[in-house]
């Protein structure tokens, strides 16, 4: 038996901290959820994540779930905050979402997480970024016996990864994970190195992206925008996400301003799209409106619509500072739009220079200029690279390989390929 599961089955239960197994369910809100003798022999996964509000790793988890087999998982969410935009979606799958409400500065949440964890008894959980790492202690302790973390490049990537604290973190935490997954090699590279995890506990699982969802257009863009935004000839430029200091939109709009002001006639066909809210939106909208370039640009905020909005683009850009939206890269590919991002993380695996796009330093304003004016000023260019996204999308970004991966790292820890062969 693994050391590990050895500690966590031999971790006492707190006196007086936790009901009997139906009460604990009943004060949690879960008395409908506890599995009863006549339910279905599919193990139960617990998924932790901080919110499912319009975050790309959380619809990933929603479609991640949709590919799995019914008959050998089944799913369970707990948000530490909000449940969020994708809760309808996860429900329809059948799976049961728990909000335990968590508030800055109180460890409340905790004991609810371990009474939830003491009602549902999971046969595995997966925590997801550094605020799913506590979790790992708390499932231990509720006698959780497989354990699994998840890094996505969210809160790792600032700062040239991690601060001492969060470092330090994983180096106490991870003997309790059983196996970490990571969706790139650069952050794989980082837990074993900096980290010290051990290289067979890790596995990197590339992102995913539904490609029937996510198409190219068929026909002309969609009129989107405020009237007179779009027009014949115009060539769009998109960026969709946070808009905060470290997403890159200032840099991407000092770009758009020095494009449009210069001699050049293809210049005066582009425009420019920022989907998203955030600190840094007024400034974007504030830098335009100086330069008597507003009617040229639409911020029109958050959208649910960005499959649509992605067909209405000619070139999809993340100027970001640090790898975190790896999945809207793999959205615009799926849209067949050419991207140009900056070389940073997990970026560089997925768009391939001169091939899919253009990589760019970040904070290069004038490298990120010229990207973008390649493409504007060769169109020719722009649909070859966007065609060839979208067959890698195809090739190695599809839903069902990453399900086929996932499976094999969650059927490698519960065996549970084996007992439905046998069953």
């Amino acid at each position: 038996m693994n050391p590990i599961h050895r500690h966590a089955q031999s971790l006492p239960d707190v006196a007086g901290m936790v009901p009997p197994h139906r009460a604990a369910a009943d004060d949690a809100g879960l008395a409908d959820v506890v599995p009863t003798a006549a339910a279905t022999r599919a193990q139960l996964i617990v998924h932790l994540v901080e919110s499912l509000a319009s975050a790309n790793s959380e619809s990933g988890l929603l479609n991640l779930i949709r590919h799995l087999p019914a008959e050998r998982y089944r799913h369970a969410v707990v948000c530490l905050r909000d449940q969020g935009d994708y809760e309808a979606g996860l429900r329809e799958q059948g799976v049961e979402i728990l909000n335990l409400h968590q508030q800055d500065g109180s460890l409340a949440h905790y004991l609810r997480l371990y009474r939830v964890l003491r009602s549902l008894r999971p046969s595995l959980i997966e925590t997801r970024n550094r605020a799913g790492l506590p979790a790992q202690l708390v499932a231990a302790l509720a006698g959780v016996r497989l354990r699994v973390h998840g890094e996505y490049g969210r809160e790792l990537a600032r700062h040239g990864r991690a601060s001492l604290g969060e470092r330090a973190l994983l180096r106490l935490l991870g003997p309790l994970v059983d196996h970490f997954i990571v969706v790139s090699s650069d952050l794989q590279r980082w837990l074993v190195d900096a980290v010290g995890a051990d290289p067979a506990r890790v596995t990197q699982i590339a992102n995913a992206v539904d490609s029937v969802q996510f198409h190219p257009r068929l026909g002309p863009a969609a009129a989107v925008g405020p009237p007179g935004f779009m027009h014949d000839g115009a060539f769009v430029i998109g960026s969709i996400g946070r808009m905060d200091d470290s997403a890159g939109q200032i840099q991407l709009v000092d770009a758009f301003l020095r494009l449009i002001a210069s001699p050049h006639s293809a210049h005066q066909r582009l425009r420019l799209m920022l989907i998203g809210d955030g600190p840094a939106r007024a400034e974007c909208q504030a830098m335009l409106n100086r330069a008597g370039a507003g009617a040229r640009a639409w911020l029109p905020g958050t959208r649910g619509d960005t499959a649509q909005l992605l067909r209405a683009m000619d070139l999809f850009v993340l100027p970001s500072l640090h790898e975190d939206r790896a999945n809207l890269i793999l959205e615009a590919m799926a849209s067949g739009l050419p991207v140009v991002a900056t070389a940073v993380g997990g970026n560089t695996e997925l768009v391939h220079a001169g091939f899919t796009g253009i990589l760019v330093p970040p904070m290069s304003v004038e490298l990120l200029a010229a990207a973008v004016s390649d493409y504007c000023r060769i169109p020719e260019m722009a649909a070859r690279h966007g065609a060839r996204a979208r067959s890698q999308v195809i090739a190695k970004h599809s839903m069902p390989a990453m399900a086929r991966d996932y499976l094999a790292v969650y059927d490698a820890l519960t065996g549970a390929e084996t007992l439905a062969r046998t069953a």
